[in-house]
């Protein structure tokens, strides 16, 4: 009978006392059961009491054998309905090392110790797969890990897997961030006068269209999603509405936009609008010049025979203009940061810059794209040589 404490005499002659106690069902309408054993009655009777409680209470954690690693897979496959299928190999990329370390522990044995421990190794040992020897991971890519590692643990607490998320509270050493900002040299995003340097480079570039989208703060998946059909040139306006980006720069995958906040129409600028009514004429000439040989795939930014260029191709074809006009190779993508900077500096209000970033947070769009330079200070020193000539009288 289910709930009744038993004496149970082992074989080398000591008693121990259990219990069966009933503790619900699974999702599959399955029993289940909990034995209790323990040295005295009492113990028995306080767990059974304490099982009891959390079922009345709906708190209680059924013991299970399912590992780190495992549930880790279980929370990809759930968290599939949510993001899209390139935000998922991103979130796979960065457990690699969850798996690697922490992989065979059990979940509810898992410590906060043994998560900090494992942080720790990653910033002391951890390496990007190609990397070169000596190479560590960024405290950004770390921090990155804990990020999903918190999400997964997070889910399994709402399905009273375990009882507390143990990854809540760790973070990388402060010395540990000290020494990564240090040591690590960030490309900076081009300045304003390297925007103007390679602009007026490649004015007469066949891509110089596509390419002004993305110096109007476009990720390099949406200049690439950019169909004629969402272009309005008698009105200068862009709808953002597909993405064609790159699954493992091998595979080409053509989708709607990343979340509902990148769907968004924007006003063109007269450069990119100029830029792009003079596209759409000479690509007719190319159309006529091919005939049957053309793809007439209806996006902006295509080769000579109509076919859509994606992001990789657009990328290179860029550092190869970079390094005609002898400039710094930087990311496409980081003049996204260049753009948006120069929109916070100009005034355009917070609202706005998320607005056409393809953000829903403001302040996430100034934090990740806004960093403050010695430079862009340069007025606020112009405003303190007050203190350094003029009418002395101004200081009293």
């Amino acid at each position: 009978m289910a709930d009744a404490i038993k004496k149970v005499t082992l074989q080398n002659g000591k008693v121990r006392w259990r219990a069966v106690v009933d503790a619900g069902y699974d999702e599959s309408g399955k029993r289940i059961q909990i034995t209790i054993t323990r040295d005295t009655q009492t113990e028995v009777k306080n767990e059974r009491a304490r099982i009891q409680a959390g079922r009345a209470a709906g708190t209680l954690i059924i013991p299970n054998k399912i590992t780190v690693g495992e549930w880790l897979e279980q929370w990809l496959d759930y968290k599939q309905r949510d993001v899209e299928e390139t935000t998922i190999r991103t979130y796979r990329l960065a457990l690699v090392h969850v798996h690697e370390r922490l992989g065979h522990v059990r979940l509810q044995e898992l410590t906060e110790d043994d998560v900090r421990d494992f942080v720790d190794d990653l910033v002391a040992n951890g390496r990007r797969r190609g990397g070169k020897p000596g190479t560590r991971l960024a405290i950004s890519t770390v921090e990155e890990v804990l990020t999903r590692l918190r999400g997964a643990l997070s889910r399994a607490v709402v399905r009273k897997l375990v009882a507390v998320n143990v990854a809540e509270q760790v973070r990388p050493s402060l010395a540990d961030k000290k020494t990564d900002k240090r040591e690590r040299q960030r490309p900076r995003p081009w300045s304003v006068a390297e925007v103007q340097t390679f602009i007026r480079g490649i004015h007469q570039d066949r891509l110089f269209a596509p390419l002004l989208l993305s110096l109007m703060g476009l990720r390099p998946a949406e200049v690439c999603g950019v169909r004629w059909a969402d272009v309005d040139l008698e009105a200068g306006l862009l709808a953002i509405e597909r993405t064609r980006t790159m699954i493992g720069n091998n595979r080409v995958l053509e989708k709607d936009t990343k979340t509902a906040s990148g769907e968004r129409m924007l006003p063109l600028p007269r450069g990119p609008w100029e830029a792009l009514k003079a596209l759409q004429a000479r690509q007719q000439q190319e159309k006529g010049r091919a005939g049957e040989a053309y793809t007439d795939s209806g996006y902006v930014a295509v080769d000579e025979l109509g076919v859509p260029l994606n992001t990789r191709q657009l990328r290179e074809y860029a550092y190869a203009l970079m390094a005609l006009l002898e400039l710094r190779k930087v990311r496409l993508y980081d003049a996204r940061h260049s753009v948006l900077k120069a929109l916070a500096l100009s005034g355009v209000p917070d609202v706005i810059l998320a607005a056409w970033a393809g953000h829903t947070n403001a302040a996430f769009t100034k934090r990740k794209y806004v960093t403050i330079e010695a430079e862009d200070m340069r007025g606020a020193a112009d405003a303190l040589d007050i203190f350094h000539g003029g009418d002395q009288k101004e200081l009293v």
